[in-house]
């Protein structure tokens, strides 16, 4: 999946552990497992909310886009490779 969920690193740099985080967002610890590796499918603004807020930082501290295999975005825009 292209978005990449980075609160491992917001983590490391607040010196917080998953427990202290899921308990100051009031969700389990397993849900934010799911989320900070990268299984969920999606998340509720009120969600991302409380993790800017826990983290003291913005939603882009902890989501960021990243391009797919060239090839695979070659072919998803109906490219093919040049010369045929």
């Amino acid at each position: 999946m292209p978005i990449v969920v980075d609160i491992d690193v917001m983590l490391a740099r607040r010196k917080m552990s998953v427990g202290q985080l899921a308990e100051r967002v009031d969700i389990t610890p397993g849900n934010l497992a799911v989320l900070k590796n990268g299984r969920a499918k999606a998340v509720r603004f009120t969600t991302l909310a409380a993790l800017c807020e826990a983290l003291e930082c913005q939603p882009g501290d902890l989501l960021r886009w990243e391009a797919e295999d060239t090839a695979d975005v070659m072919a998803a825009a109906g490219e093919g490779p040049r010369g045929t």
